[in-house]
């Protein structure tokens, strides 16, 4: 069902009995993930509902019934990275600290065609070729490797015991343009939602901690969050070339995700 309005009875509803359970499920949303742009609602709604609804119906709803709503703006990506499927990861590492202000790396991995998280590892303290190797190893143990990894011009990347791990693995790396952030685009804007969605939002003690909540939000970016650049659908979705489950809006309730950070719709 399409929404370019709140004029319909597509709940076997009078219209405005069905707008206004429309109206709430949106603030709601809203409510429970302040973080939420317009578009993403929308997304969820479809994903979850089945609801076609415009993000400016989202934005109007808001704008009048919600305070304080912030402006859907951010950045937009490049996306020359040609579609490689199953055949293209990415890697990158980012540092974060801890509730007692030590230092943590994290590396991240993801699949370049359906934007599914591979997985993390954190490590505390100085970094070496060989904690590389390592911390990358336990991420892709039990996976299909790929034919390509790209990566960016960091230092940690030179290692000459990183190269000599990919030549083992029989992976090809793929270097980005250097000083240009846009020539790697999907994991740099993986990497800000999770600083802006997670890191941001909650502290953690040390790195086995980290990582327990890093999983928790692969869990929630790969099977919940919907994604606009694949069809406003999950990676894993894309994935398993799935079609969303819909549900009923006379009928859901209320799934915590990330420890209560996210709360989504889901069938009662």
């Amino acid at each position: 069902m399409a929404y370019r309005g709140l004029r319909a009875s597509a709940f076997g509803l009078p219209w405005r009995a069905a707008d206004e359970k429309l109206i709430h499920l949106i603030i709601e949303m809203k409510q429970r993930n302040p973080g939420y742009g317009y578009r993403r609602i929308a997304m969820q709604l479809s994903n979850a509902l089945g609801i076609e609804i415009d993000k400016d119906v989202i934005r109007r709803v808001l704008t009048k019934h919600y305070k304080n709503n912030p402006d859907d703006t951010g950045p937009s990506w490049l996306t020359f990275i040609g579609h490689m499927k199953d055949s293209l990861w990415s890697i990158d590492v980012f540092r974060s600290e801890s509730i007692h202000l030590k230092t943590h790396w994290i590396m991240i991995v993801m699949d370049q065609f359906t934007r599914r998280i591979i997985g993390f590892a954190a490590h505390e303290g100085s970094i070496t070729g060989i904690d590389l190797c390592c911390m990358f190893n336990t991420i892709i143990s039990q996976q299909l490797l790929p034919k390509y990894l790209s990566s960016d011009n960091d230092p940690l990347f030179q290692f000459h015991r990183w190269r000599a791990n990919l030549r083992i693995l029989d992976i090809e790396e793929i270097k980005s343009v250097p000083y240009v952030p846009t020539s790697h685009p999907f994991i740099e804007r993986l990497i800000g939602s999770i600083r802006r969605e997670l890191l941001d939002k909650t502290l953690y003690w040390n790195a086995n901690d980290l990582h327990y909540k890093l999983n928790l939000f692969q869990h929630y970016y790969n099977e919940e969050r919907c994604h606009h650049s694949i069809d406003k659908i999950t990676p894993l979705q894309k994935a398993e070339e799935q079609s969303a489950t819909v549900i009923s809006i006379n009928h859901y309730r209320w799934k915590k995700h990330c420890r209560g950070l996210f709360q989504l719709p889901m069938a009662a």
